[in-house]
């Protein structure tokens, strides 16, 4: 018997390509409620460096799954599943269509698949040891782990490799992802032109370092969140840090911001064409 699946849409697209703005006007169009797809969004006072969407921005739209984090935790791809899964039956019983918006993909790939995740604990003496380590030495640790997640894993997202490793200590290997989808999803990918995303990622930096975010890790510092977890949490945080110890200038920061920013949105563009190509 066939059973038909509830229908969801998802906005996607790299870093910087209008995906928020994009899916608060779907919404007012088609009467929905977005749930945000982002692995940093999720956690509290972590605003200007993630881009987080703001009160005005959101015109009016109800917005799941932004703020319901502590930095000093780790949140999981499993966190965010049933964070996830409950706004959409919430929006669904509302009579609302729900819009899942964001660029991590490994995110969307697990709430839209079930079965998909191990459910192995965060290891903080693990993750302390693991956190200074380069992407390049954390890949290698993956591969004599585990081959095949080393060969399906982004090499450079040190967050994700630690996690991979995390899971392959518990259970001795990474689980293969099993593939039953549980909703009926529409793909909408937002891919500007490099030319043009180049240019709007360099007027996010500008905008984003005008907006404060030195003062937004300084009060993450305040906050008394370690500096090995600030690092964690990924480059638009590591960066203003290394600048407030003296490690690189302003204009460095600016710098570095913007080619980290281009790097990472690449990566996730590579991402999302290989999944459509073995998903859809």
């Amino acid at each position: 018997m066939n059973v038909q699946l509830q229908k969801i849409i998802i906005v996607t697209g790299p870093t910087a390509s209008g995906k928020s703005e994009y899916a608060v006007r779907l919404a007012i169009k088609i009467n929905g409620e977005i749930i945000s797809a982002d692995s940093r969004q999720v956690y509290r006072w972590l605003d200007i460096g993630t881009a987080k969407i703001t009160k005005r921005e959101m015109r009016g739209i109800k917005h799941h799954c932004l703020d319901i984090a502590s930095p000093k935790k780790s949140f999981s791809a499993d966190d965010f599943v049933k964070a996830a899964t409950r706004a959409v039956d919430q929006i669904l019983k509302r009579g609302k269509t729900p819009i899942i918006v964001g660029g991590t993909g490994f995110y969307i790939d697990a709430l839209l698949y079930k079965n998909s995740l191990p459910n192995v604990p965060p290891n903080p003496t693990l993750r302390a040891r693991l956190g200074g380590s380069t992407s390049k030495s954390l890949f290698t640790l993956l591969r004599k782990l585990d081959q095949r997640r080393a060969r399906e894993i982004d090499s450079k997202n040190s967050r994700r490799l630690i996690r991979a490793i995390e899971i392959a200590t518990a259970l001795g290997y990474v689980p293969k992802l099993k593939k039953t989808p549980i909703y009926n999803a529409k793909f909408i990918f937002l891919n500007p032109k490099p030319a043009t995303l180049k240019k709007r990622i360099s007027a996010r930096t500008a905008q984003m370092i005008r907006r404060g975010l030195v003062a937004e890790v300084k009060k993450l510092l305040a906050r008394k969140i370690p500096r090995v977890r600030i690092r964690e949490l990924g480059f638009e945080y590591k960066l203003p840090l290394d600048y407030i110890d003296g490690k690189i200038s302003r204009a460095e920061l600016a710098q570095k911001l913007n080619t980290q920013t281009w790097h990472y949105a690449k990566r996730q563009i590579m991402w999302f064409k290989k999944y459509f190509t073995k998903h859809h």
